[in-house]
């Protein structure tokens, strides 16, 4: 059976490639950022994570054994990075996409660009975003690495637990919390399921 592109890269990492090791990062980024944005809500914190949780994986590659998946071994380091982070700042603000941006002559309001939709439409996808990931970030942490493991990620109940290092009971009640929870958020704030938080495409972050 031949070696995926992971395992070949990590024998040569291993063996002190450091080339190798930066293509292992090219692969995984975009999905270790995702992970890191939808457990701290806070792109600038993402950032931090993703490059801390690199440095683990670089620094604790030797004890990499491929019990696992290079990507299921990576990105329990990277939900570990996250639970630190959250710890340490447990009443961090959430930075969204509405808010204003400090210059040096006043506050600018942050602008997105869409060619598709017409303003209002513009505005109604930023605040249901928003919504979205405000209403992800008031979760407990527990719940809230099952569901963007799940729902974001598009990980099976079995990867979710050996990622996590949980029974498989634990994990089915901790994402069945957590959907409760959020339908919850969104009845309360008048909004219907979005579809994105239910349609995981495996191997690719949602943006919502």
């Amino acid at each position: 059976m031949s070696k995926s592109l992971d395992e070949l890269l990590v024998e040569r990492a291993k063996k002190g490639d450091v080339e190798a090791f930066e293509q292992l990062i090219s692969q995984h980024e975009h999905t270790v950022y995702n992970i890191a944005y939808r457990l701290t809500g806070n792109h600038d914190d993402a950032a931090d994570v993703a490059q801390e949780a690199f440095i683990r994986a670089y620094s604790s590659l030797a004890d990499f054994r491929g019990d696992s998946s290079f990507a299921t071994w990576l990105y329990r380091i990277v939900n570990n990075a996250c639970l630190d982070e959250l710890r340490k700042r447990k009443r961090q603000r959430v930075t969204y996409i509405d808010q204003t941006v400090e210059m040096e002559d006043g506050e600018v309001s942050r602008q997105i660009a869409d060619t598709a939709d017409g303003p209002e439409q513009a505005l109604e996808r930023v605040e249901i975003r928003r919504a979205i990931q405000e209403s992800i970030c008031q979760l407990d942490e527990e719940y809230r690495v099952v569901l963007v493991m799940r729902e974001l990620q598009g990980y099976s109940y079995n990867e979710i637990a050996d990622a996590l290092g949980l029974n498989l009971g634990t994990v089915k009640s901790r994402l069945n919390r957590a959907r409760h929870a959020l339908k919850e958020k969104f009845a309360r704030l008048e909004l219907l399921t979005p579809s994105v938080v239910y349609s995981p495409r495996r191997g690719k972050a949602h943006e919502l």
